[in-house]
């Protein structure tokens, strides 16, 4: 028997227990501890828990608290189905923050590719994905993320090899990482890798180091040129419109001119028609009316006026005129 003193209102008490007994309720309390353990499970916000019974898959339970099978009978896999993982190719990220810190390590390996017009070219870039099917994830593919990488290296160097240098560097770079995750995509859900690709970033293309100061200066003469380019399309736009608008109101004017001319015209032959019609009906009248016309016209421009009989054979009489003041 084991002795065991307790103490109530102040007093001790002795109470004699089986030692026997001691251990039972204590055998049974370890064991209640470990089946409440090894049978309750948390899961988080962003995580789902695959079940397996015996190494089989049996369901996939949501966040919260949750029940299985203890002694080992069920095991759980928590998975994170709303995290975003990234994977960076071509160089790595040492801390992350206001000012990023990279490695110095080299990784010409991932990103020295060849290009389609046989130029090489450094390509930097990122995949972010999220795991959509957790079960496939577990169990389709061995190791998911080496997968990843295999498959976007591949994918990657394919799309750089059907574009020149060029465009991969300046041209179709918005382009490509598009043509890339489109792939990948497809190639990872043939595989049944349960990931889902958000999105592929281009971080840096460039020449390898050897050929950029080359590659900087052929950039450079293909930015003058185009800056000579817009220079000339800007006189040209500045100059070609102003030549037009002075051709147009030149054609213009010369048109109001024609018109103009072409109506006067109209009139003058008009008017002669009309004095020419009158000048048949009655051609004694009509010289004299127009020798008269024309005699008010000239005669009032005239300084002196002479008057002379049409049978006069000399002027010479009228010389004295002048001096007398007459006209």
């Amino acid at each position: 028997m084991k002795r065991r003193v307790i103490n109530i209102g102040g007093e001790q008490i002795e109470l004699m227990m089986p030692e026997k007994r001691i251990l039972l309720f204590i055998t049974i309390g370890i064991i209640a501890a470990l089946m409440v353990f090894s049978s309750v499970y948390t899961i988080d916000a962003d995580e789902v828990g695959v079940i397996q019974r015996f190494g089989r898959y049996v369901k996939t339970t949501d966040p919260g608290l949750n029940f299985k099978v203890p002694w080992g009978i069920e095991t759980v896999k928590k998975v994170k189905v709303q995290r975003v993982f990234k994977e960076e190719f071509g160089f790595r990220t040492v801390s992350s923050g206001v000012r990023s810190e990279y490695s110095d390590a080299d990784f010409s390996s991932e990103s020295l590719m060849l290009t389609g017009d046989l130029n090489a070219a450094l390509v930097e870039w990122i995949v972010q994905y999220r795991i959509k099917d957790p079960v496939a994830y577990l169990f389709k593919v061995r190791d998911v993320e080496k997968t990843i990488r295999y498959v976007s290296e591949s994918i990657m160097r394919q799309v750089v090899g059907d574009n020149s240098v060029d465009e991969v560097i300046t041209v179709r770079r918005q382009d490509i990482a598009p043509e890339v995750k489109e792939l990948m995509q497809t190639l990872l859900d043939e595989y049944e890798t349960g990931i889902d690709i958000i999105t592929v970033n281009l971080q840096d293309v460039n020449p390898p180091k050897k050929v950029q100061p080359a590659f900087n200066e052929v950039n450079e003469a293909e930015q003058e040129r185009e800056r000579i380019v817009n220079e000339a399309l800007q006189a040209y736009n500045s100059a070609i419109p102003k030549a037009r608008g002075e051709a147009e109101q030149q054609i213009l004017e010369a048109e109001g001119y024609a018109t103009n001319r072409i109506n006067r015209a109209m009139g003058d032959a008009e008017k002669f028609i009309a004095v020419w019609r009158e000048y048949n009906k009655a051609q004694d009248v009509t010289k004299r009316r127009l020798y008269l016309e024309m005699m008010q016209d000239v005669l009032p421009k005239l300084d002196k006026k002479y008057i002379v009989d049409e049978d006069l054979k000399s002027f010479l009489p009228l010389l004295q005129l002048e001096r007398g003041g007459a006209k």
